[in-house]
């Protein structure tokens, strides 16, 4: 049965009841639909330019002649990595700057996904790695630096302030054994390194697919099984303990499937900036919802890291500029307009 009261829908069955928010829901979909235009377009732009009517064709066997192999095999990986990345680093900031309460309290901010980045370089340099083993090497940079800042947050809990402060520490250690790592490096690894450091999806494949696909599948029912919990955890330690929330099992396993969500991000294409610090924050406004949203969080990101993706190639005529460069500088440009308003509202 669904029953409809202001903006939540409640679905009841003789077993469970579910909530939802029907503006966010309405978002959800507003945003997929967004995302898969965006897809369709970048899949049909290049050298060899296909109508989107021509793409949907593609997918059904009857596109032009040459266009399977240049959209199923060349552009679709690429651009289902954009989705699925967009997807994690959006849900993974979401989480971050839910635990923190702090719009600066992303991973790419606060050093995990710099921790994951230095793994990755660590495996490409010294043991001259396959996509497989960088994976690994993202996760296990990703989870050793999340284990680090949290320990040396760690003061009676973790708390969100503090965290972010160690977090900033870390990040700025990373970058400089990232630099260290190329300095070490021969000339042929620290280039091969360096396009991978930028955050690219140049030459994407299905390889990079099945690692974006398997982050997801394990890790995003996490998140959304503990969605509730990390509402009740905006609200403080007292209030969710008293409300039979452990605050600090709660935010660990949180912390974990976020760090997992960035690894798999940063395994699959690089580090993309500023997706995970803009994401939560634009679907918070388009909401109008409190708490951590999510899902639309989610699709803030995959539709981010699509339309750049897009854009990047409708600017430069070809998809050799890394989709990194391109979020760097929005990002930038979104960051100085961040602290401009909570400089206006006297909170700077």
């Amino acid at each position: 049965m669904l029953v409809h009261r202001d903006r939540v829908a409640l679905v009841r069955t003789s077993r469970w009841s579910l909530r939802c928010d029907t503006r966010a829901l309405l978002v959800c979909a507003l945003l997929a639909l967004l995302t898969i235009c965006a897809t369709i377009l970048a899949i049909g732009t290049g050298t060899y330019e296909l109508s989107p009517l021509d793409v949907l064709r593609t997918f059904a066997g009857k596109g032009p002649p040459g266009a399977e192999f240049i959209v199923l095999d060349l552009r679709l990986p690429r651009a289902l990595v954009a989705v699925l990345v967009g997807f994690g680093m959006g849900m993974a900031g979401a989480v971050f700057q839910s635990l923190t309460r702090n719009p600066l309290g992303s991973p790419d901010i606060i050093g995990f996904g710099n921790g994951a980045s230095a793994g990755a370089l660590v495996v490409i340099i010294f043991f001259d790695a396959g996509d497989t083993q960088t994976a690994v090497g993202a996760v296990c940079g990703g989870f050793a630096t999340a284990a680090a800042v949290y320990l040396l947050a760690w003061k009676r809990g973790v708390h969100g302030f503090r965290l972010v402060l160690v977090g900033i520490g870390a990040s700025a250690v990373l970058g400089a054994a990232t630099e260290f790592l190329y300095v070490r490096a021969d000339i042929g690894k620290a280039a091969q390194a360096a396009t991978w450091t930028i955050g690219s999806l140049n030459a994407r494949d299905w390889g990079d697919v099945r690692i974006g696909v398997l982050g997801l599948v394990l890790l995003v029912p996490l998140v959304l099984a503990y969605a509730r919990r990390l509402t009740v955890l905006e609200m403080g330690d007292d209030t969710a303990g008293a409300l039979g929330v452990p605050p600090e099992r709660s935010r660990l396993v949180l912390l974990c499937a976020g760090t997992g969500l960035t690894a798999m991000a940063v395994a699959a294409a690089g580090p993309i900036p500023f997706v995970a610090m803009a994401a939560p924050q634009l679907a918070r406004r388009v909401t109008g919802a409190a708490g951590p949203n999510i899902l639309p969080a989610a699709w803030t990101g995959a539709l981010l890291v699509s339309a750049a993706d897009l854009a990047v190639q409708r600017v430069t005529g070809s998809a050799l500029l890394p989709v990194g460069v391109f979020t760097g500088v929005a990002g930038g440009v979104y960051l100085a307009w961040l602290l401009r308003g909570e400089r206006r509202a006297e909170r700077l």
